[in-house]
């Protein structure tokens, strides 16, 4: 496993919690102010790429340490990749969404 993704994680998740905590207090409109601030939108992203990267090599090591037949083992690899694959584009559609309207 790489060093990046911890490494990036133990800066932008503090950030993002503390974000979250003042996106909340906002309300609705507070929040999507806060989203709507392009270096919150950019950190927003980065935070859950890194994040989504970091659960994909550990269910990659998941998968391929625990799982013995090739034909499965290669199926939730792929399949792996695929749902963190989705789930960035659909995070980063709905930040990108609220920092461009």
């Amino acid at each position: 496993m790489t060093a990046s993704s911890p490494i990036a994680l133990l800066f932008l998740v503090p950030w993002f919690m503390i974000m979250l905590i003042g996106a909340v207090r906002g309300g609705y409109d507070g929040a999507l102010a806060y989203i709507a601030d392009p270096v919150n939108a950019v950190l927003i992203i980065l935070a859950v790429g890194a994040a989504l990267y970091h659960m994909r090599l550990g269910m990659q090591v998941v998968v391929e340490d625990y799982i013995l037949k090739n034909s499965t083992k290669t199926l939730l690899l792929i399949l792996n990749t695929f749902i963190c694959v989705t789930l960035f584009a659909a995070a980063a559609y709905a930040v990108l969404k609220i920092a461009i309207a």
